[in-house]
């Protein structure tokens, strides 16, 4: 992606949907860290979560309606629950604006289908939020593979795993842990390995907390999967570590081997009689993964922009919700399940 900017050039004149942890970090990634963007409007169902943004001459809006019908908005990100993702999606696309979402695009294979298919007709650039992608961390482990440092590709190793579970009332809209947590991974083995998913096997159970289970998710999983060129990964996902959040890639291959560790606080190491010892990882996304959330916004909007495809796309996000449907029907069956029993 280009970083060009031009003072010849008119801003993106943007909008932020949802208020929450989320949408407040993009807002203030747009307004103070983006000179390509001009952060125009935001919007929560609750004005007084909308106010905590702080924010100097941004407007303020409790109906998000309000803001796709304005004229001078040109892009919009939407960081509202995942249960309404779909419906917004839709009426951004009917009102020609661009978007970046936060994943998932919906809920299932037939809403993705027919959500993709209303952007396309609109003919907006639509950028799904997958920000692990934009980690310095796993760019580099990344730029291995295309250097060909690791050689050809074979085993992809993921470890993702929260310090504590979300709150209930999150829990019963996320759509479950394939979808909440794995989705991501999944969208990591594709990137990593620039390679199809074809064939995924899970196993999960209920280790952390037993109201999970009543919401008919798991809090522990294992996933095993293969790639089109014969290449094999796994990507295991927990709800609580007891210790912090737990972020590591390892790609494997024909010519060495890339990992990509936790990030800490600090590089210290104090070694004594008693051992060696560190600091834990950082504590979860919100301070491990700041510049991965600024590359992606920072992306979408260059890509507005320069008029640029994203570089995650809507088809991007497809694929890993199809993964996802593929590890719960593989649960639910017991089985190894292929990709193209999906979709």
């Amino acid at each position: 992606m280009k970083e060009v900017f031009s003072t010849d050039k008119k801003r993106v004149r943007m909008a932020v949907l949802g208020m929450g942890r989320q949408g407040q970090i993009h807002s203030k990634n747009i307004a103070y860290k983006i000179p390509e963007a001009e952060l125009v409007c935001v919007s929560d169902i609750s004005i007084e979560r909308a106010e905590k943004v702080g924010i100097e001459g941004v407007e303020l809006y409790d109906d998000y309606k309000e803001i796709l019908e304005r004229d001078d908005i040109d892009a919009v990100v939407i960081a509202t629950s995942t249960d309404t993702h779909e419906q917004i999606i839709k009426e951004t696309a009917e009102a020609g604006k661009d978007m970046f979402c936060e994943k998932p695009i919906a809920l299932t294979l037939e809403d993705i289908d027919e959500v993709l298919d209303i952007v396309d007709k609109a003919g907006v650039k639509f950028m799904v939020g997958f920000n692990r992608r934009f980690d310095p961390t796993f760019m580099r482990v990344k730029e291995h593979v295309i250097d060909g440092n690791v050689g050809e590709p074979h085993i992809v190793n993921i470890t993702s795993r929260d310090p504590k579970p979300p709150h209930l009332e999150y829990l019963k809209v996320c759509g479950g842990i394939f979808f909440d947590t794995s989705v991501h991974d999944f969208d990591m083995a594709r990137f990593l390995a620039d390679e199809e998913i074809v064939e995924v096997y899970a196993a999960g159970s209920v280790l952390v907390d037993e109201r999970i289970g009543e919401l008919g998710d798991l809090d522990t999983t294992m996933i095993n999967f293969k790639f089109a060129n014969g290449a094999v990964g796994s990507i295991n996902n927990s709800r609580k570590t007891g210790y912090s959040y737990d972020q590591r890639v390892e790609i494997f291959g024909s010519n060495g081997c890339a990992v990509g560790k936790n990030e800490r606080p600090n590089q210290v190491e104090l070694t004594n009689p008693e051992g060696t010892h560190k600091d834990v990882p950082l504590y979860f996304n919100i301070e491990r993964y700041p510049e991965a959330f600024f590359g992606e916004v920072k992306a979408f909007v260059e890509s507005v922009y320069n008029d640029e495809e994203p570089p995650v796309t809507g088809e991007d996000g497809r694929k890993a919700v199809v993964l996802s449907i593929a590890a719960k029907k593989s649960y639910e069956e017991n089985r190894p399940v292929k990709v193209s029993e999906i979709g």
